[in-house]
């Protein structure tokens, strides 16, 4: 008998097919767990003072869209072509590729599409919401006047903005240097605030008389009028022929007034007016002395300023106290008390006392003072605290008994003295301004939480008026929410600047721009985070086919009828734009 084949005892494999469609089995059934497309806050924006969207604008850099970039940023910020020049961005200190390798260059970024919208004269598309009755009065064309008026015509309001010299700007135009900010592109951005309809009255005298009878003509006042006066020393000799305010001499040189100088100058303070100040004379001939009474590291003055200036062969001598001026006919002396370091002040900053009797006698030629600055207008008085006031992140509002609203901002409340401070202050009071008018005094700090950037203090124009950017999240996004899996090491765009012998020969412009090609390289560095640039990872991984494409502003959604709550496209997002939340949420 013939054995039995061994494929004789072999069960075959049975596979259940349907040749049904599965449509009809709803998998999104078994789900207990939801993803959403969910935008959040980007830690570059809560730094930036003026609450920028930076990480939107890097994504429509990276497509090309030039105008729209733009635009964005002129939502929050009418100054880009000044601020992508002079602004210290503390935004790239906060930004999360900084973690990875290098943070993206957002100030070269801001002056490249800057300076793009100037050359190919863009026309802005403006956001602004219907008339209002109330006319605003802005005291002072500065940065924070001129954006306080800015902002609130965007709100539906009437501005006049007075200024007492003959052309707008403030410190813009009177005291940062041309070699940081040319007044062609001063005049650019000023013309386009006017364009919005804004009124400007150059050559104003301001008076007590003035502003009463504006509190009569105007539903409010904003008071931007800087501080354009150099704080006393307090010490023998400052007031003789030799010795001169550093702000009054950067004024003298932006008005075209002559200067020379052929020996050693000292420049007295550490501020930003005292470091133009020594730049500006070695450009002039001299050889500048910055004298600091604390050390180099605690000078306010920006970083990136004190270093071009070492670079340019300004010396800087700290733990030096002024104590007394002489002349001695073409030559001064200045003596001051040595210094030494006894712990931290409140503001962390080292606190200084005199080494015991210690002087030095110093020998210049010239002596500048620039030990800070202080409101110079006779008819300027702070805030009067027996009034109905309200303290703000970067202003003071005041309502009088009589029914007038005062708004103290800019470097009259400003901690911080800087371009973008003053941009937030305007923008802060015009919504103060704007919520009074239409829900009353006591509705003003919470209506002000209501478009804050992340947990503030930075504000949204944007998000107050009603935009995109209201559907975004608080949550600022760290770099550990970061996928880095999708991100590859890239090396920082590099600053053109003048070479320094060059530097010294000019007050031409020393940062130069980057090109296009750079600009949109280095803008697509930028991890975008917690907005969805259409990556399409979610698309690719999602096992359920349950990701879809549409034409809306998200550019996809989610078929929760087959989405079985997995999460791999939550952890499979590069920039943390998407969240799993309990399904009854």
């Amino acid at each position: 008998m013939a054995e039995k084949k061994e494929t004789e005892n072999v069960v075959p494999l049975l596979f259940p097919r349907s040749s049904m469609s599965t449509e009809n089995n709803l998998t999104g059934s078994w789900r207990f767990l939801k993803p959403c497309y969910e935008e959040k806050t980007a830690p570059c924006s809560t730094a930036c003072p003026a609450g920028e969207d930076i990480g939107r604008v890097e994504m429509l850099m990276t497509q090309g869209m030039f105008k729209e970039a733009w635009e964005t940023i002129l939502k929050e910020n009418p100054f880009p072509a000044v601020c992508g020049r002079v602004c210290f961005h503390p935004c790239e200190g906060k930004c999360n590729r900084g973690e990875f390798d290098d943070p993206v260059a957002i100030h070269s970024i801001e002056r490249f599409l800057a300076d793009a919208a100037l050359r190919n004269e863009f026309n802005p598309s403006f956001d602004r919401l219907s008339s209002r009755k109330e006319k605003i009065a802005v005291i002072g064309a500065g940065p924070s006047g001129l954006a306080a008026a800015y902002f609130l015509t965007l709100l539906g309001y009437t501005c006049d903005v007075f200024e007492s010299m003959p052309e707008a700007g403030g410190i813009l135009r009177w005291g940062i240097p041309l070699y940081r900010l040319p007044v062609s592109v001063l005049k650019s951005e000023i013309a386009r605030i006017e364009n919005l309809g804004v009124n400007i009255h150059t050559g104003k005298h301001i008076s007590q008389d003035f502003l009463k009878k504006a509190q009569g003509d105007y539903s409010a006042i904003f008071m931007g009028c800087g501080h354009s006066s150099t704080r006393r020393l307090n010490i023998h000799g400052e007031d003789i022929e030799g010795v001169e305010n550093g702000l009054e001499f950067l004024g003298k040189i932006r008005r075209g007034e002559k200067y020379s100088f052929d020996g050693p100058v000292a420049v007295i303070g550490g501020g930003n007016t005292a470091v133009d100040v020594a730049r500006n004379v070695v450009r002039l001939g001299g050889k500048s002395l910055i004298v600091y009474r604390r050390r180099r590291r605690d000078m306010p003055a920006f970083d990136q300023e004190i270093q071009m200036a070492l670079e340019e062969g300004v010396e800087i001598r700290e733990l030096l106290a002024p104590a007394k001026v002489e002349s001695n006919g073409n030559e001064y002396t200045l003596t001051v008390q040595l210094m030494k370091v006894a712990g931290k002040d409140i503001d962390g900053r080292a606190a200084i006392e005199p080494e015991g009797g210690r002087t030095e006698e110093i020998t210049v030629r010239k002596i500048f003072k620039a030990i800070g600055e202080e409101a110079a207008e006779s008819w300027y008085n702070p805030p009067d605290k027996n009034k109905s006031i309200i303290t703000l992140s970067n202003s003071v509002l005041v309502q009088n008994s009589n029914g007038s609203v005062l708004v103290f901002g800019g470097d009259l409340t400003n901690k911080t003295k800087s371009v973008v401070h003053a941009v937030a202050s305007g923008k802060e009071a015009a919504i103060a301004l704007d919520v009074l008018f239409r829900k009353g005094f006591d509705a003003i700090e919470s209506g002000l939480e209501t478009c804050t950037v992340g947990e503030g203090p930075s504000l949204s124009m944007e998000v107050y008026m009603g935009g995109p950017r209201c559907d975004r999240t608080h949550h600022v996004v760290v770099y550990d929410e970061i996928n880095t899996d999708y991100f590859q090491m890239a090396s920082r765009v590099s600053q053109p600047r003048l070479l320094i012998e060059e530097r010294l020969k000019t007050f031409g412009e020393i940062d130069l721009k980057i090109s296009a090609n750079s600009a949109m390289k280095e803008a697509g560095r930028c991890f975008n985070c917690g907005l969805c640039n259409q990556c399409d990872n979610c698309y690719f991984f999602c096992p359920d086919l349950a990701i879809l494409r549409d034409d809306g502003p998200q550019g996809r959604h989610i078929n929760y009828d087959y989405c079985k709550g997995c999460g791999v496209c939550v952890v499979e997002c590069p920039r943390n734009a998407m969240v799993l939340k309990e399904e009854n949420q």
